[in-house]
């Protein structure tokens, strides 16, 4: 099996490190040519000139570019290069209509499509820890297992085209619940004089226990928001959420309280930092001590 990867963010060179470790990386593509030259370069794989030539010579392209709008785009420009046989796999988080018009074009073409959005950050990337949530044919999905193996520690059919964003969806909103939580609990503790790193070892090890909390808890409390999930993406996430709520007649409160969090961060310039930066406000609110603040 040889598989291209198209889309080298934070999420992608991680991705495509893991493939050349297990042997199965065979090109990559990037938007901006020279991120793709640079990684080519470093792991002796083919830099494509474009994704149609990522799919003429791999049977499988990976892409995992940001936004609902790139992903297809990014379809299109490698129609060319599909044919029967080949298997698309979008690892993007796009809205379950996108990943279905993804799918149609590139059926058009010949060839099998599967949505599979992640879940682990830039850490489950880099580490190969990576969670599959996956949508489309379970044949196609079975024969990917070795892409899986190299990305991840888990993957899921979660059912038809769609489905794997659909259960993305339930993921960015939980985890939207959880930033709240931590974010507001830890600041409480800060303002009520406790040594954070104590807090933060004892109440991992209860019930109120998370990854987030012992992997950005840490950190956010010194103030340190390196991105490993940029809070702008999952702004957009949110906002596709939002409207998947709002088509079944639905305001989810988690959502639409964070939406507009991130928004007061975003117009602070904050955008590009770990989604933990929403800390940032819970700390406000113990410093201004305005009821009405929320």
């Amino acid at each position: 099996m040889r598989i291209g990867f198209v889309g080298l963010g934070a999420m992608g060179v991680g991705m495509s490190h893991n493939l050349h470790k297990h042997g199965l990386l065979g090109a990559v593509w990037n938007r901006t040519a020279a991120r793709a030259e640079e990684l080519a370069a470093e792991l002796g794989v083919a830099a494509a000139a474009d994704p149609a030539q990522v799919a003429r010579e791999c049977d499988v392209i990976v892409t995992c570019v940001s936004r609902d709008a790139d992903v297809l785009e990014v379809i299109r420009a490698m129609a060319p290069g599909l044919a029967a046989g080949k298997v698309v796999m979008d690892c993007s988080t796009i809205a379950v209509d996108t990943a279905r018009e993804a799918a149609d074009l590139v059926a058009q073409a010949g060839a099998g499509f599967l949505d599979a959005p992640v879940s682990g950050g830039k850490e489950g990337a880099d580490n190969g820890q990576l969670v599959f949530m996956v949508g489309g044919d379970k044949a196609l999905f079975d024969k990917l297992k070795p892409a899986f193996d190299a990305m991840g520690k888990a993957a899921s059919h979660m059912g038809p085209v769609g489905a794997g964003q659909a259960t993305k969806a339930v993921n960015q909103i939980m985890v939207a619940g959880i930033n709240q939580a931590v974010t507001e609990a830890l600041a409480f503790g800060q303002a009520s004089g406790l040594d954070m790193d104590d807090v933060i070892q004892v109440v991992s090890g209860g019930a109120a226990g998370n990854w987030f909390l012992e992997k950005r808890g840490p950190t956010m409390v010194k103030n340190v928001f390196d991105p490993g999930f940029k809070m702008a993406l999952h702004h957009k996430d949110l906002s596709i959420c939002k409207q998947m709520a709002a088509d079944k007649g639905v305001a989810l409160p988690v959502v639409e309280m964070t939406l507009k969090h991130y928004e007061r961060l975003m117009e602070q310039g904050h955008g590009d930092e770990d989604i933990s930066t929403l800390f940032r406000s819970k700390q406000e609110l113990f410093e201004k001590g305005n009821l009405k603040s929320l």
